[in-house]
C-alpha cells in the first residue's frame, strides 16, 4: 500500500472512531483550484464548498493552517491580525511535510491526525477557519492526497479538529482587522 493510501486509511479510521460520517469522491491528482474544479464537473460535481488550506508561519517561527472558500483572495497582512501573529509568509514544502505529513496541493484541515495533541500539551499550530466558509452544508478537503476530494459537515469538521487536540479560531475575513 503506498504512503498517501495507508494515510488516508489511518485518516478514515480515526474518523470512524470518533463517529464522522463523510463521503469521498475519487479523481485524477490535481494541484490547482482550477484543476479541482475541472476534475469536479468531470465527476458530476461535488455539492458543498469547496475549500483550500493555506499553511503560514511568521519571522518566531509560529506555523498556522487556514482553511478558506477556495475562490477567496487572503491578505496575508489582514490575516495575521486576526489570529495573532506576525508578518506572514508560506510555509516551506519541508516544514509542510515534517509538521502536518502532506505535500503542497494536499494541505488539508485532515493532516491535523498527523499531527495530534496531547491533552495539556500546548498545540504546535494555530488553526482557523473562515466564518462564511462555515456557513456552508457541507465543506470538501482532500484525504490526505489530491486524488480525491472527502465532503464532512463543518460541525463534524469542528469535532474532528478538537479530537486532534486544537481548538479553531474562527476568523472573518470580510471584517478589517484592528
Amino acid at each position: 500500500m503506498d504512503e498517501s493510501r495507508e494515510s488516508e486509511t489511518k485518516l478514515f479510521d480515526f474518523l470512524d472512531r470518533i463517529e464522522i460520517s463523510t463521503k469521498t469522491y475519487r479523481h485524477e491528482p490535481v494541484f490547482t483550484v482550477e484543476e479541482a474544479q475541472a476534475a469536479r464537473d468531470g465527476a458530476g460535481g461535488m455539492p458543498g464548498g469547496h475549500c483550500k488550506s493555506l499553511f503560514v508561519r511568521d519571522k518566531k517561527k509560529r506555523r498556522a493552517l487556514v482553511m478558506v472558500d477556495e475562490n477567496r483572495r487572503v491578505d496575508l497582512k489582514s490575516l495575521s491580525a486576526l489570529i495573532g501573529m506576525g508578518r506572514l509568509s508560506f510555509g516551506s514544502a519541508d516544514s509542510l511535510k515534517e509538521m502536518l505529513g502532506v505535500i503542497p496541493g494536499s494541505v488539508t484541515p485532515f493532516a491535523l491526525v498527523n499531527l495530534q495533541v496531547l491533552q495539556d500539551a500546548e498545540a504546535p499550530l494555530i488553526v482557523a477557519l473562515d466564518k462564511s466558509m462555515m456557513e456552508e452544508e457541507l465543506l470538501n478537503y482532500h484525504p490526505l492526497h489530491n486524488a480525491a476530494t472527502t465532503a464532512i459537515s463543518p460541525q463534524d469538521l469542528l469535532v474532528f479538529i478538537r479530537a486532534c487536540g486544537y481548538e479553531p479560531l474562527i476568523v472573518d475575513l470580510d471584517s478589517p482587522a484592528e
